[in-house]
């Protein structure tokens, strides 16, 4: 997933606002279309009056949708049938298409892990990526 540098230091000024304390960043709102998942971030211990002053970090949807997929959330284990061969065996079982499945599918808490973890899977790639380049 590619961040801007200015998400980036805007990401950062954000992790060093909260002590390096991830957990204390939630999102405030959200919104999603055919492009864009927008998630709206702020300190848990220092709620925002207004979205215009929480971090907005803009997500295409092709990544939020890869994120659905990896963290396996639009699918299950289960086991099939093979068409010809009349044998069983356990595979995972995909209910819809990654954003279908957000947008129809999901329930209000699974869409709410999903969010989250597209939100950990950016801070996640920030840091690791500042790491690997701190040692360069």
């Amino acid at each position: 997933m590619k961040i801007t540098q200015k998400l980036k230091d805007q990401l950062w000024w954000m992790i060093i606002s909260v002590d390096y304390d991830y957990s204390r960043i939630s999102i405030a709102d959200h919104d999603i279309n055919d492009e864009t998942l927008t998630l709206w971030l702020e300190d848990k211990q220092d709620f925002k009056n207004s979205l215009d002053e929480c971090l907005q970090l803009d997500v295409k949807a092709r990544d939020f949708a890869k994120i659905i997929k990896s963290e396996n959330l639009n699918s299950y284990e289960g086991s099939k049938m093979h068409p010809t061969k009349n044998f069983v065996y356990k595979a995972r079982i995909e209910i819809n298409t990654p954003l279908k499945w957000y947008q129809d599918d999901a329930s209000i808490m699974e869409q709410q892990w999903a969010r989250e973890a597209t939100l950990k899977a950016i801070l996640t790639q920030l840091v690791e990526t500042e790491a690997a380049g701190s040692y360069d």
